[in-house]
């Protein structure tokens, strides 16, 4: 029988200003902040959580989603066992840089394929955006990248600033990377 790996490393990839870092924090339980403050490089944080009456660990980082830091990224990519790609749905031009997030991690990630889920951040703009991704756009893009990593990649809308379906999404990936692991 396999050991039962408990601790999971999940990084959160996508262009700057998505909202990662509100997702991360809105994850942990800390309230929403309406300005911009930008990640330089990463940032770490860790949540115990509980899934199937097992206790897993959660290290969750934030990676810096700037150009400037893509060569500090690198070596915050190793031993990543899901990733969370974010991308602000009021911005299509976040939506069209995704695959480049996907390269990245898995070039830096020892060439490994890993468990993803793709969010489209903040929701609650979608009404007054006019070009905001439209919802299908983003679940046909899910469906390929499930057909292409061989694994099921959800695709959820978010909202940092209202907490609409954040937890679902770590706990989704989490699911996710524990089916992962028990089939290899």
């Amino acid at each position: 029988m396999k050991k039962v790996q408990r601790i999971f490393k999940v990084s959160l990839l996508g262009e700057g200003a998505v909202g990662k870092t509100s997702l991360r924090r809105r994850y942990l339980g800390e309230t929403f902040e309406s300005g911009y403050a930008m990640t330089v490089g990463a940032d770490f944080a860790v949540k115990k959580m509980k899934l199937n009456s097992i206790e897993y660990t959660l290290q969750i980082w934030d990676l810096a989603g700037q150009q400037r830091f893509s060569a500090v990224r690198e070596v915050y990519y190793r031993g990543t066992s899901g990733a969370l790609l974010v991308f602000d749905i009021s911005r299509p031009e976040t939506y069209e840089l995704l695959p480049n997030w996907i390269h990245e991690l898995i070039k830096n990630n020892k060439n490994k394929i890993v468990p993803m889920l793709l969010i489209g951040n903040k929701s609650d703009l979608r009404s007054s955006t006019p070009n905001a991704v439209p919802y299908e756009y983003a679940a046909d893009y899910a469906r390929s990248l499930s057909n292409w990593s061989g694994f099921e990649v959800p695709y959820i809308e978010t909202s940092a600033k209202t907490g609409e379906n954040v937890e679902k999404a770590f706990i989704t990936l989490i699911e996710n990377i524990v089916k992962f692991f028990e089939v290899n």
